[in-house]
């Protein structure tokens, strides 16, 4: 036997704990099956003192009619028909009276609802595809007929003409370097106007096509009218144009000889007093000496290393020294290395002609003759490591003609002992520190290669 009793329009239901709980199960059971969730459902004690059933999930419905409707919950229970659905968040029961499923808002979207709320969500609550499919059906419509309506763009020809007119503003690097070359072979120009011009064709010309096109326009001539200018920053600018252009460029290189550039360069270096054009010309000249040959052999018929010894005996400080120094060192590196290279002649037809070449240029005897063997030796006087490295590696190159003087040199094997003494304990105090030592190992292995040969 059981007993009933109303609560809140609920009629709940007591009889002994089991059949009570019989039929609790057995009515849920039958309340599940009845309708289209796909929610979980719990029992939860509702703000108004019933029992119900709430949601832990977002209720969803398959409606094979094509049509869906999503009840929009208010402050008071409603009534949820078959096919219905819930927002998230809010509070579904169970009616234990009538066996069916009753929503509000939750706890807080009842914070926050009012009536503009209610009548804007009215107005959203169903969805008919029928309905979506014509909107997207009159946009589409919309469209075609905006691409169909006459553009306020302008015609595809007179875009391109006015394109074209705007091209004959832009200028190539060949346009800019013969404004340059106007600009600067007039006699209106300034002597400011010609440093500018010097500094922009010394960035045009590092590549190649551009070095060659200005050659082809006659700006070399330009150039070297430059270095026997009255005013040192034109020397010293003109100098690092011709540099950059012959650097690593053979076809810049051939003008430039063919022009006269290396006769004006070593008649700079003998008339000129301010360092930083004797540096700037160093450089031009090693530039265009670079596996040049050709270049090589008129040097030193031409009175080069003599002049080049001048300055060495003449610079105290070494800055033009280690210049010096370094240039002759590539000469003599990159002849050895042509001439042990042993390339297929099929494979480089121009190895022979490159070794024909070369072998007219007698730089290491030319070495011995202008007193080379020991003008070397005196850079290790210096006290930078980086002097120190390419007097070294000059004295290497030179030991098959200058053996003998080096044997007989007393200052330059006390300096070798010296200089091993000094490396060997600048290595061990930082292999203390921890520090890397491989600089200074370097250098005591070019030490004890020089000694080996010396012996």
């Amino acid at each position: 036997m059981f007993t009933c009793w109303q609560v809140d329009d609920t009629r709940l239901c007591s009889a002994g704990a089991s059949l009570c709980c019989l039929f609790l199960v057995l009515l849920q059971l039958h309340c599940s099956l009845s309708q289209k969730s796909e929610g979980a459902l719990t029992v939860v004690e509702n703000p108004e003192g019933g029992r119900g059933v709430d949601e832990e999930e977002e209720v969803t419905v398959d409606d094979d009619d094509g049509v869906f409707e999503v009840v929009q919950p208010n402050e008071q229970w409603q009534t949820l028909k078959p096919g219905q659905a819930v927002p998230a968040g809010s509070h579904v029961r169970l009616n234990l009276q009538t066996g069916e499923r009753e929503v509000r808002l939750g706890e807080e979207q009842l914070k926050y609802w009012t009536q503009q709320h209610r009548e804007e969500e009215k107005s959203r609550s169903s969805i008919d595809p029928v309905e979506l499919k014509r909107a997207m059906k009159k946009i589409k419509e919309d469209q075609s007929s905006q691409d169909s309506a006459p553009s306020g763009f302008r015609p595809l020809d007179e875009l391109k003409k006015d394109m074209a007119d705007l091209d004959l503003l832009v200028e190539t690097d060949v346009q800019i370097m013969r404004r340059l070359l106007d600009q600067f072979n007039s006699s209106n120009s300034t002597v400011e106007q010609r440093l500018s011009i010097l500094q922009e064709l010394e960035y045009l010309v590092h590549q190649v096509d551009n070095a060659q096109t200005l050659c082809a326009m006659g700006g070399l001539s330009f150039i070297l009218h430059g270095l026997n200018s009255s005013d040192v920053r034109i020397q010293e600018n003109s100098a690092l144009v011709l540099g950059s252009a012959v650097a690593s460029n053979p076809v810049v290189q051939v003008q430039a000889v063919e022009g006269g550039a290396l006769q004006t360069l070593l008649t700079t270096l003998v008339t000129t007093q301010p360092l930083n054009v004797k540096k700037k010309v160093l450089f031009a000249l090693a530039c265009l000496l670079r596996h040049f040959p050709y270049a090589q052999h008129h040097f030193l018929s031409h009175g080069g290393l003599q002049i080049l010894s001048e300055f060495f005996r003449a610079d105290a400080g070494g800055i033009l020294r280690t210049r010096i120094v370094t240039m002759l060192y590539d000469m003599i590196s990159e002849k050895e290395l042509i001439s042990q290279t042993g390339l297929d002649p099929v494979q480089d037809p121009a190895h022979a002609e490159r070794l024909r070449q070369y072998s007219q240029v007698s730089l290491q005897e030319k070495l011995m003759e202008e007193g080379w063997c020991s003008l070397v030796p005196q850079l290790l006087q210096s006290t930078e490591h980086d002097y120190r490295e390419k007097a070294l590696r000059a004295l290497l190159a030179m030991t098959p003609v200058c053996l003998d003087q080096y044997r007989s040199d007393g200052a330059l094997l006390g300096s070798l002992l010296d200089l091993k003494l000094q490396y060997s304990e600048l290595i061990q105090s930082e292999m203390i520190l921890g520090e890397e030592t491989s600089y200074f190992t370097e250098m005591v292995e070019l030490i004890d290669s020089l000694q080996v040969k010396v012996k």
